[in-house]
């Protein structure tokens, strides 16, 4: 798997897909052909904003497990959501903060995120819910919201799975990966300010 950086917030795994893939061509493929009835409006492709939303869940865990798409481990998600009335399309970004990084400063007696070291890829440390111990804690998390530009949207031409249409998807959410990964520095700085 390609490795994460202070760049990469998510990677689209070609080389894991095809290696782990049951038809020797793609996993991902694969999954799409189980979703069939999700890649059409009727016999008529989707338009782009509805292929992203459909290849992206598809592509994500919990549809894929692991997933054709991965976000570095310490984010609790990337995630595609309408952005406005005309479903629009946003990638949210969820980043939990700690309590240092917070500019208030928190009652000592609240727990906070643990982190879990047992998720941990490239220096990026996943953070967890503390042990149940009857003590009240503040968890707290930022959500960073991308308005995406229609010109990063692909529309399909493909309604049925197959080479072209994992093609197509594959295109789609690796725009959206790259999309991503063009605002690491947010990210980043949201993450690099309590330090």
């Amino acid at each position: 798997m390609p490795d994460f950086t202070s760049s990469t917030l998510a990677i689209a795994d070609d080389v894991a897909d095809r290696r782990d893939a049951s038809d020797s061509h793609s996993r991902f493929g694969s999954y799409l052909a189980l979703n069939a009835h999700r890649l059409h409006d009727d016999g008529q492709p989707l338009s782009a904003q509805d292929f992203a939303f459909t290849v992206w869940r598809i592509a994500t865990a919990p549809v894929m497990s692991p997933g054709y798409v991965r976000h570095r481990p310490d984010l609790h998600g990337i995630d595609l959501v309408p952005y406005s009335e005309d479903l629009d399309v946003a990638v949210r970004i969820t980043v939990p903060l700690r309590h240092h990084q917070l500019a208030a400063p928190v009652d000592h007696r609240l727990a906070d995120w643990q982190r879990d070291v047992w998720a941990t890829a490239d220096g990026f440390t996943a953070l967890a819910e503390p042990r149940h111990t009857g003590r009240a804690a503040l968890l707290t998390t930022a959500t960073l919201l991308l308005p995406v530009p229609d010109h990063v949207l692909i529309a399909p031409t493909a309604t049925e799975p197959g080479r072209k249409m994992t093609s197509q998807a594959k295109d789609a959410v690796t725009a959206l990966v790259i999309w991503a990964n063009a605002h690491a520095h947010l990210v980043n700085d949201l993450i690099e300010a309590g330090r």
